[in-house]
């Protein structure tokens, strides 16, 4: 029985092996279909995304160098390269001619910026033996130091100046600025970026041009909150600066204190400039404070409710929106969708707290979304039909969460 048992066991490893190659496999045609060798970095979806995103390039650098690919290292260096005089690191640099090349006063990068995942690419990269040079951590350092000494509030927290800088630039909690969000008719993407065009009139830029402020749009996303701390830790385990971990740990006090919302179970954002009650609306970005938390009972709670299916439970992994929100659409631009980004950094949270049951199931959903969907940019999460750009290149990011 028990020679029985141990070949059941083998076989079943060499199974997930023969699995986790073909992944890999079909992973590297889609970055290679995605790679510009003229400019030194993946884009997202040759069409619908033909430039360089910041936190788009930071999960490229984590699944080349999961793939054992020095381009991991050209990439993170391709997101730097745009960094502005006092540190700024844009959320766009130009890849040529295409959509949405005109965010702000400057002609070759935009004014605006975006989740730093900077300083956990780098800890990945390090991690996978591939060496970052000196000057590309000074880099790191110089953008995560502008956040800290030019984005902060009273309260401690990081703020962004428009919805693009948080990354979920959709989302229902940005409804109660006015924005457009569900009418009679359903809900209308190209209203919501109309509305988001206009708002860049209302911001206001440093003398390098980086974006300092809006007269009606500023807030403090929970999310971008904890990416902020978590990138600050990632790169403080690389460099060694205890300085970058007393920040993230500032941080993440910081959100516990003025985000956490007893109620959801989540961190809400905080409007600072316009703004209300949609803060509150429970979105899955509001479990991302478990990257950082010292609670560990504020993180269980909130990481339990990625698997709920009263809450964001599904299928094909998480939605973006609670299921039985009114706001709760699974096939709208963050509005419910599921998205790999997201989920591989629930993973890294659940990792975090031991969970690894937890976080294998749902890097067997994330990777059932990817394949079902096409490689799609996000999905919905009950059926897996692919939405956005497909195939998007961070849906990629399905390889690293099967290490």
């Amino acid at each position: 029985m028990g020679q029985q048992g141990g070949t059941r066991e083998g076989g079943t490893a060499q199974q997930e092996s023969s699995t986790t190659v073909a992944l890999a496999d079909d992973v590297r045609r889609l970055m290679e279909a995605h790679w510009r060798p003229d400019h030194g970095y993946s884009v997202p979806n040759p069409g619908t995304y033909p430039h360089l995103w910041l936190w788009d390039s930071c999960f490229h650098a984590i699944i080349w160098a999961c793939l054992g690919d020095d381009r991991a290292l050209h990439e993170i260096e391709a997101v730097l390269a745009g960094q502005l005089a006092n540190g700024m690191v844009p959320h766009m640099r130009y890849g040529g001619e295409g959509p949405d090349t005109w965010l702000g006063p400057l002609a070759e990068t935009s004014s605006l910026t975006q989740p730093p995942m900077f300083g956990h690419a780098i800890r990945v990269l390090t991690d996978a033996g591939i060496q970052v040079s000196k000057e590309t951590l000074a880099k790191a350092r110089d953008g995560l130091d502008w956040l800290w000494e030019n984005r902060r509030t009273r309260e401690g927290l990081i703020y962004v100046v428009h919805p693009w800088e948080a990354g979920n630039d959709h989302s229902p909690r940005w409804d109660d600025w006015g924005a457009p969000g569900r009418t009679p008719d359903g809900y209308s993407r190209p209203a919501r970026t109309a509305w988001n065009k206009e708002r860049m009139n209302e911001v206001s830029f440093s003398d390098d041009g980086a974006a300092a402020w809006s007269t009606s749009f500023v807030a403090c996303p929970a999310a971008f909150n904890a990416y902020t701390a978590f990138n600050f830790r990632e790169l403080a385990a690389v460099t060694g600066d205890p300085a970058l971990e007393d920040r993230a740990a500032e941080l993440a006090a910081a959100m516990d204190r003025h985000l956490w919302d007893g109620e959801e179970q989540l961190w809400s954002d905080l409007a600072v400039v316009g703004g209300g009650a949609s803060v509150r609306i429970p979105i899955s970005d509001g479990v991302m404070g478990a990257l950082v938390t010292a609670d560990e009972t504020k993180a269980r709670a909130a990481l339990r409710q990625l698997a709920d299916p009263a809450r964001f439970g599904a299928a094909f992994g998480p939605a973006n929106v609670a299921r039985d929100h009114p706001a709760y659409d699974p096939d709208t631009y963050w509005r419910g969708p599921a998205w790999p980004p997201l989920n591989y950094l629930f993973q890294q949270a659940l990792k975090r707290l031991g969970l690894e049951q937890e976080a294998a199931a749902l890097a067997e959903l994330t990777a059932g979304g990817a394949t079902t969907s096409g490689w799609a940019e996000y999905w919905n999460p009950e059926n897996g039909r692919g939405l956005g750009a497909v195939p998007q290149s961070w849906a990629g990011l399905v390889i690293a969460m099967q290490q």
